[in-house]
């Protein structure tokens, strides 16, 4: 496994939650990182993008000024901070490490996948 999704959860509408993305076996400091979401019965969407230092990022309206994404290149690590979560928040989230040096929000651009971790917001 070359990334590890990590930090999902059940938590109620308001709540936040960080979501963690490990890389093993290889180093992505030099690649553009992701997060895409499925939500039930939906197809796959973008979430966030950030390029490999982090000076770059992009976000889906839906999470705009709720999801922050960062990345700490001497941790192999990206994240994803959510706040102020909604019920349609609820998916599997997954990270992925673009061929590009900066993210996007083209699943096409994106070589390697995570496993995914499911986020669960209550009413």
């Amino acid at each position: 496994v070359q990334l590890q999704a990590s930090g999902g959860g059940l938590v109620q509408t308001g709540g936040s939650l960080r979501l963690s993305c490990a890389a093993s076996a290889r180093t992505f400091s030099n690649n553009g990182m992701g997060w895409f979401r499925r939500a039930p019965g939906k197809e796959r969407e973008f979430v966030a993008a950030i390029s490999w230092n982090g000076g770059v990022t992009s976000y889906a309206e839906s999470v705009k000024g709720r999801f922050t994404i960062s990345r700490d290149n001497a941790k192999n690590t990206t994240y994803l901070q959510m706040n102020s979560l909604k019920t349609v928040d609820t998916a599997v989230y997954y990270c992925a490490a673009s061929r590009y040096a900066v993210g996007s929000s083209q699943p096409g651009h994106y070589t390697t996948w995570g496993q995914g971790t499911l986020v669960t917001v209550s009413s």
